[in-house]
């Protein structure tokens, strides 16, 4: 197929609206399953190396160098990767890079750094109205330190331009969900009717008195939804020590990443008020 931005764009409006598998004929920029399976090759367990690794999914996703940025507040650093667009309405896609002490942190949240960097990489060249800001959030596991200082740094004056927070948190024990109690009402809506029309199992579920960085944005009135995917067994792999690579399930991760691009595609589309409260 021509390598040409129009026809990537029909490419993803495709993906969202009629939803064709995915295959190795599909042009270099859509991930594969085995792109997805490769990612937890090498998984950084060690929670002061998560940071530098990041950067380097980015830059394997054809990040340049230029646009790969630490915001660095008091107390936590933020990678930042800036697509943009032809406004300056937002998007943003985050996923935490940090982990707890036990286990190396493949579930929660390498998966969901894999999902984010390959959204990356598809859309890097996608011509799109909304500028998507990638952000890898540190301090998650440690109260959401680091979504809680992005939010906190957004004026008032500017929170119109962000239209919808995408959070992607511990992917790859089972089909995808929303978080319901950390999500804004019409996105969780929204990200089930899009699963449901693009053919991907799907439920929601509230996760206890748990929270994640979606929370830090609905707390400042910009719709955000947290997509996970785990499953019964998820409290005794996360936090734990079995939270390693071969717990995660690619196809899992997989279908994480196809039901956040199908978002990211239609968000762009909408108004930007579409799903505020």
């Amino acid at each position: 197929m021509p390598n040409h931005p129009r026809l990537r764009i029909s490419l993803l409006l495709a993906l969202a609206t009629a939803f064709p598998a995915v295959t190795a004929h599909a042009p270099a920029s859509v991930a594969s399953l085995e792109d997805i399976r490769k990612a937890f090759d090498a998984v950084p367990c060690d929670d002061d190396a998560r940071l530098a690794a990041v950067q380097a999914l980015f830059e394997q996703a054809g990040a340049p160098a230029e646009t790969i940025r630490t915001e660095a507040y008091a107390d936590v650093a933020n990678l930042v990767v800036v697509k943009p667009g032809t406004s300056a309405e937002k998007i943003v896609i985050g996923a935490h890079y940090d982990k707890t002490a036990q286990g190396c942190g493949a579930v929660d949240n390498w998966s969901g750094q894999v999902a984010m960097t390959q959204l990356y990489r598809t859309l890097r060249d996608v011509p799109l109205r909304k500028t998507l800001v990638f952000v890898a959030f540190g301090r998650e596991e440690q109260g959401l330190v680091g979504s809680r200082a992005m939010t906190k740094a957004i004026g008032k004056d500017q929170r119109a331009d962000y239209c919808a927070m995408i959070n992607i948190d511990s992917l790859g024990l089972g089909p995808p969900q929303v978080a319901d109690n950390m999500s804004s009402k019409k996105l969780a809506q929204f990200t089930g009717a899009l699963a449901k029309e693009m053919e991907i199992p799907f439920a929601h579920a509230s996760i206890g008195r748990a929270d994640s960085d979606s929370s830090a944005f609905v707390a400042k009135k910009i719709p955000a939804v947290t997509i996970h995917g785990l499953n019964d067994d998820w409290r005794e792999i996360l936090h734990r020590g079995h939270d390693q690579p071969a717990k995660v399930n690619p196809g899992s991760v997989y279908q994480g990443y196809r039901l956040a691009l199908g978002m990211v595609v239609r968000l762009d589309q909408a108004h930007c008020d579409a799903y505020r409260q």
